[in-house]
């Protein structure tokens, strides 16, 4: 796709880009924004390098997608819950986000997309991971395409003592979603089952239930769908919960890796019969589509 406002680096084939000539920070034009949007449609996660926005311009660039959620218990920043601090240092005792998974899933309307600003980076390491769930389910055989299309699954997520003292906001969510679900603006469909928040397939047996979550929790993890990002100071990511999982690699103790999270709230997960399946046949929409898409 030719751009005229920014360029745009691929990653690999299958997930991920680098933006360039774009600053977060600064008033976005209608017409770049409208690139950033489809570019983010298009390789599932986007990276920018160098960027000193403040809070206050990560907040008014993650409404530019639209409302922003606010995770159940995490702990924020300047007084707002919408602004949630990730932070790991030589006192932590886990690391944010160590599992496969898409932003609190568990949620009846989960997040649609997630902006993080690092601040400071350890020396070495600190990476993250992204899957693509179009490229997951398109790999598997139309047979079990099928299966999975008539299946729904359980989501829970429960951070008892996650977060050390800091109390909860809300009460930790549940969920029961599509196994596939269709992306409501390209309309391709992705696999919507993930590690961390998951826990079973309504329709099967407790065993075959768990067999077959297994299967497609090792799927996901194959090389082929994923990049891997090398985090500086400044840089920003930006993914769509939708299509993709994460995981970000806890390899720096006992060094720090601290920044700012927007999170953007999404819709409830649907299928869609006859949604395409195809890279060939995906459409990437625009920026107004995408709110007409949502409901804005």
């Amino acid at each position: 796709m030719p751009y005229r406002h920014i360029a745009v680096e691929p990653l690999t084939p299958t997930i991920g880009a680098t933006v360039h000539g774009v600053d977060l920070g600064a008033p976005l034009s209608e017409a770049a924004f409208r690139e950033i949007h489809d570019a983010w449609m298009e390789h599932c996660v986007l990276f920018f390098r160098d960027q000193a926005m403040t809070p206050e311009q990560h907040l008014a660039f993650g409404r530019r997608f639209g409302p922003l959620h606010i995770h159940p218990a995490a702990p924020y920043a300047h007084g707002n819950p919408e602004l949630m601090v990730i932070e790991t240092n030589r006192d932590s005792k886990r690391n944010n986000g160590s599992a496969w998974h898409s932003d609190v899933s568990a949620d009846e309307e989960p997040p649609l997309g997630t902006i993080l600003h690092l601040h400071e980076v350890p020396p070495q390491g600190g990476d993250t991971l992204w899957a693509n769930m179009y490229a997951a389910y398109e790999a598997l055989s139309p047979s079990l395409q099928a299966l999975l299309e008539r299946l729904t699954a359980q989501h829970a997520a429960d951070y008892t003592g996650v977060y050390g003292d800091h109390p909860p906001q809300r009460e930790f969510p549940r969920a029961v979603h599509p196994v596939v679900r269709t992306h409501p603006v390209t309309r391709r469909k992705a696999l919507f089952v993930n590690s961390s928040f998951t826990k079973r397939i309504q329709e099967l047996s407790v065993h075959e239930s768990r067999d077959l979550l297994d299967f497609l929790f090792e799927h996901v993890k194959h090389p082929a769908f994923q990049c891997r990002f090398h985090w500086g100071a400044g840089s920003v990511a930006m993914w769509d919960n939708r299509c993709t999982q994460h995981l970000a690699v806890w390899d720096y103790h006992p060094d720090t890796r601290r920044g700012l999270r927007v999170t953007v709230q999404g819709d409830r997960p649907f299928l869609e019969a006859g949604a395409d399946t195809s890279t060939a046949g995906a459409r990437v929409h625009t920026a107004t589509e995408a709110a007409e898409a949502a409901g804005g």
